[in-house]
């Protein structure tokens, strides 16, 4: 196994990937910017490395420095956990080069999922279900209208470099598509600097479901069930439960099944997330992460698997030490994302934690590297906590989390656990009742 691996990301997974490496016997060397140095996971690492200022362009974006943390530490693997470099897949190259393990997919396999249209074209010809729409990227708008026409409204026209609801444009009708195709373009280029799009079917009231895999160096592919991450605000994901309260085992085997095949087949290494819609009983694949993804707790906390420590043991070229028929689920789990921000505006509030007292009790986990005088800084996205609960049933589960928010305590500025309070005792929520929609009208109607 790796004598040291450098963890090249901030925040909790930098955190939770410290802790695994740990619990394996696995030194741990930390990079941080000048706004981390003191990050909980900083002063765990066994060691750290100062890569930068505050701006991620200098510091976690900066390929040099990372990999120059990595030689002067003697570090043996890198693990990018999610965010900055993870789907870089000219970072994993980078690292692969100097003679370092990447704790992560083929870099080949990056860049084929982060072409949203090559990656449709991949999992079209292995079997797995798309939404109807373009094969490639679009001529001109003459060829949309015409493949809009074919598909019917609404239509979706999508960056193919896309992400994050970045250059994405709905079109109700025909007369709304130009307009729709010019601005998505222009913010594709802005966000991406490529203004290929695609064109795909805009389904109405779909829920956003997710498959967890594993595939080893042997050829060995696992699934570990699926997780619903429907409850979105402006396409980023607020709540995840896993399993999903709309799928029976019967269509999570069939899809476990119909994507382990796939990836099986295109050679894929290391973890990685297929997502898709669903609606009206039918599938329809939309992307892949390859990488960590930041609501793996739930598919831990029902599978009892360590994914993170799986990756580790996959990128040493140690096979996987369990097969499909060894994966059980128990019970449900579910995750709330708590960010530092207005819980009505969602305005950003970065600040000083006054006071901190996490929950606990059976089943409870807190994926955070909060402490009481520290400063979250304003430079990086908000997350600032992630609450994980599992029980035996769906509502032992909601019990348990509703019991939990009202236990954390996070003083010296706001965050979202009203908004997760307010979600757990809705109606809608409680009888597994929404879809990528619902949280959006939820909060427009609490405004």
């Amino acid at each position: 196994m790796f004598d040291k691996v450098l963890i090249a990301c901030r925040g909790e997974v930098a955190l939770r990937i410290h802790r695994a490496c740990r619990e394996m016997g696995i030194k741990t060397a930390a990079v941080h910017s000048t706004a981390d140095a003191d990050a909980m996971h900083v002063r765990l690492a066994d060691e750290a490395i100062c890569i930068g200022p505050p701006a991620a362009s200098q510091s976690y974006l900066n390929i040099p420095a990372v990999i120059s943390a990595a030689e002067i530490t003697d570090a043996d693997a890198i693990h990018p956990g999610y965010g900055f470099l993870s789907e870089n897949a000219h970072f994993a190259e980078i690292v692969a080069a100097h003679g370092f393990a990447f704790i992560g997919p083929k870099a080949e396999h990056i860049r084929l999922m982060g072409d949203k249209i090559a990656a449709k074209d991949a999992m079209r010809k292995h079997g797995v279900p798309v939404v109807p729409g373009s094969e490639g990227a679009l001529s001109s708008d003459a060829e949309a209208h015409r493949l809009a026409r074919e598909i019917g409204y609404p239509v979706l026209a999508k960056a193919s470099a896309g992400g994050g609801g970045r250059g994405m444009k709905v079109a109700m009708e025909e007369s709304e598509l130009s307009e729709a195709m010019a601005t998505a373009r222009a913010e594709a280029k802005a966000a991406f600097g490529d203004d290929a799009l695609y064109l795909e079917k805009l389904l109405q009231r779909p829920r956003h479901i997710e498959m967890q895999v594993l595939a080893d160096s042997a050829g060995n592919v696992v699934h570990l069930g699926e997780r619903d991450c429907s409850l979105q605000r402006r396409h980023q994901k607020v709540l995840e439960e896993a399993p999903s309260p709309a799928l029976n085992a019967d269509a999570r085997n069939q899809l476990g099944a119909t994507v382990s095949a796939a990836i099986g087949e295109l050679g894929y290494l290391n973890a990685g997330t297929i997502e898709f819609l669903y609606e009206d009983g039918a599938f329809y694949f939309i992307e892949m992460n390859t990488r960590l993804q930041v609501e793996h707790p739930i598919t831990e906390m029902i599978t009892g698997i360590d994914i993170v420590r799986a990756q580790l043991r996959i990128a040493h070229g140690a096979p996987l030490d369990f097969g499909q028929d060894d994966v059980s689920f128990s019970g449900h789990a579910i995750e709330c994302r708590i960010n530092a921000e207005n819980p009505r505006t969602f305005v950003p509030a970065p600040g000083r934690i006054s006071d901190y007292h996490p929950p606990g009790g059976l089943g409870v986990r807190v994926d955070s590297g909060l402490y009481s005088g520290y400063a979250v800084p304003p430079h990086y996205d908000s997350l600032i906590s992630k609450l994980i609960v599992h029980g035996s049933t769906r509502n032992e589960c909601l019990m348990r989390l509703r019991r939990a928010l009202e236990e954390y305590v996070i003083g010296g500025l706001e965050t979202t656990i009203p908004l997760h309070q307010a979600l757990v005792t809705n109606g809608d929520f409680v009888n597994g009742s929404y879809d990528i929609h619902w949280l959006e009208s939820f909060i427009d109607a609490a405004s």
